[in-house]
């Protein structure tokens, strides 16, 4: 029975992984948080792991019930994620402070809590899972995949260490060039979901 139990676990466990990605959005949440002290940072890897959970978990519950009530579709919620991220992605490769602009209280929330964590990918996987294992595996599994990526965002003291301040800051134009194709991916699959 535990043998059984576990294997159920695994199968909800690494989609969520892969859907959440931590290692990737790691230089990403350092970029947008490179001159903030050691307990900003902090505060904003809790924000926005804890956006994270809430969203994950409100749209598992209450994800079909929202969409039937406002007559959208996942695609829908692709393509408009896709264009939010693009427009601060691309302010921030011609400008260098399109996420910044957000302020330092609302980035745990936007663009790191949502939809960097918690987007199109997370939110799909999410409910294809609850209704294949159910809410309360899901549910654990989403709760251990975000408590694995807190543990990374606070200890990414330690990438800078070995990267350099001049590394990390060359590499924030690319990660912005990076998330804006990520963003084009989003709308692209929305799209392709509506004419097949």
């Amino acid at each position: 029975m535990a043998e059984i139990y576990f294997s159920k676990f695994i199968a909800v466990f690494i989609p969520l992984f892969i859907a959440i990605d931590g290692f990737g959005i790691l230089p990403i949440f350092f970029h947008l948080t490179e001159d903030m002290t050691s307990d900003e940072r902090n505060r904003i890897a809790l924000s926005s792991v804890f956006t994270g959970f809430v969203l994950a978990i409100s749209f598992m519950v209450l994800g079909d019930l929202i969409f039937q009530l406002l007559g959208i579709t996942v695609a829908d919620f692709m393509v408009a994620g896709g264009i939010l991220l693009l427009v601060i992605s691309v302010n921030d490769i011609v400008k260098g402070s399109g996420f910044k602009e957000t302020g330092k209280k609302t980035l745990g929330v936007v663009p790191i809590g949502t939809p960097l964590i918690t987007g199109p990918a997370t939110l799909t996987t999410c409910l294809v899972l609850v209704s294949k294992y159910g809410y309360l595996l899901v549910s654990i599994s989403l709760l251990i995949n975000l408590a694995i990526l807190y543990f990374i965002f606070r200890y990414s003291e330690i990438v800078k260490k070995f990267a350099g301040v001049d590394g990390l800051k060359g590499l924030g134009k690319i990660i912005s060039l990076l998330l804006a194709a990520i963003a084009v991916k989003f709308i692209r699959e929305g799209l392709l979901s509506f004419f097949p």
